[in-house]
């Protein structure tokens, strides 16, 4: 087993950095303060190859499968976790084209999100159903050659600012729980579709968040992704592969916090000593350390066995419910070795630790994966 980065994946590890000081640096307070998405930074991503860089050559990817993702969205994510959204989650639902959709959609949705062009959308969680993605209520119902779709969608990441979205609709109520949902492409403005943005979010609000409604919304039949009555399965397999880059996320942002720690110790003096010197305060940063090096593996291995087409799904979800709980840890480590100073926006700490807690919650709570490890580890 080889630990080490080739060459191609050190350049593109050094390039997304890069990009993230040079691009971030001057609008993360901005963004933060006023909720503001800026979609030059994703225009600009797409332009070096970091949209959808885990898509193929042949659809407009950068090929750099999901070792390349996760090595852009820890990089991307050590500077602002919210901007890193905006380019790494500018593909969120282009998972389940590229994974089940016709060779014609794949042609027509993924080279325009990869250029920075077009951003999509997974219209999944709804107001009374997140988790509980068998409690969805959306429908969509035969209309001659289209599907008429009516329901509403809660906390979806680029809900106003999305060219289309790949949603979750009941297509065959008839059908037991899981097998009466699919998966169907809906272009933003389609006539019945409205999105309202949702204001005062703790954390990431850079990152656009909000509620999509349907009313009578009409798409043709050629918009359904993969078969009808598959999409609960194709749902579940598309959340495996992608907690892997929630646990990049809080891999990139981890490693902040304790860079940053290290520094403040270093320069900070107490009883006439630097913080740094202190036992509690290396057990602090020992902890960190610990903690970030374990999600590393985790992470990577995840990813390495999704490019070598031998998933560990189980493995996936460890990595997202330990990235969480390391990001959330380490955050809250930063802002107490920071004391008074971390509390306020002098230091960028206190941003994280309002940022970190969004990985505890989204594509699964930590809760969730508990009870999917449990069961995995139950049934033997």
């Amino acid at each position: 087993m080889d630990f080490e980065f080739t060459e191609e994946q050190k350049m593109l590890r050094d390039m997304a950095y890069r990009f993230a000081q040079t691009e971030f640096a001057s609008f993360v307070k901005e963004c933060d303060e006023e909720e503001k998405y800026i979609p030059e930074i994703r225009k600009k991503a797409g332009e070096n190859g970091l949209v959808g860089a885990w898509i193929s050559e042949e659809y407009g990817g950068a090929g750099a499968g999901s070792i390349g993702n996760v090595i852009i969205t820890e990089e991307l994510s050590k500077v602002d976790l919210g901007l890193a959204l905006n380019v790494t989650a500018a593909s969120f639902g282009c998972e389940a084209i590229y994974q089940y959709g016709s060779e014609e959609q794949k042609k027509q949705y993924l080279p325009p999100v990869c250029r920075g062009e077009q951003v999509s959308a997974g219209a999944f969680t709804e107001p009374n159903a997140g988790t509980d993605a068998a409690g969805y209520k959306t429908r969509a119902v035969k209309d001659g050659n289209d599907y008429l779709i009516n329901g509403n969608k809660m906390f979806i990441t680029n809900a106003t600012v999305c060219d289309f979205m790949v949603a979750q609709c009941i297509t065959n109520p008839e059908q037991k729980k899981h097998n009466s949902f699919s998966l169907i492409i809906v272009p933003a403005h389609a006539k019945g579709v409205t999105t309202n943005k949702i204001h005062g979010k703790m954390g990431i609000r850079a990152s656009n968040t909000g509620e999509i409604a349907f009313e009578d919304v009409r798409v043709p039949q050629s918009n359904l992704v993969g078969k009808e009555g598959n999409g609960f399965r194709q749902l579940m397999h598309f959340f495996d592969t992608t907690r892997i880059m929630i646990g990049a996320q809080a891999l990139g942002l981890s490693e902040a916090c304790l860079e940053t720690s290290i520094k403040y110790v270093k320069e900070r003096t107490v009883f006439g000593a630097p913080l740094g010197s202190f036992q509690l305060t290396q057990l602090k940063l020992t902890e960190m350390a610990v903690k970030i090096e374990a999600l590393r593996g985790l992470v990577y291995r995840a990813a390495w066995l999704l490019d070598g087409k031998n998933p560990d799904y189980t493995l996936s979800a460890m990595a997202k419910y330990f990235g969480g709980e390391t990001a959330v840890f380490c955050a809250n480590a930063a802002v107490e070795l920071h004391g008074g100073y971390g509390y306020i926006d002098e230091y960028p700490v206190q941003k994280w630790y309002r940022d970190a807690k969004i990985l505890e919650l989204y594509e699964g709570t930590k809760e969730a994966e508990v009870m999917t490890i449990g069961r995995v580890l139950q049934a033997g």
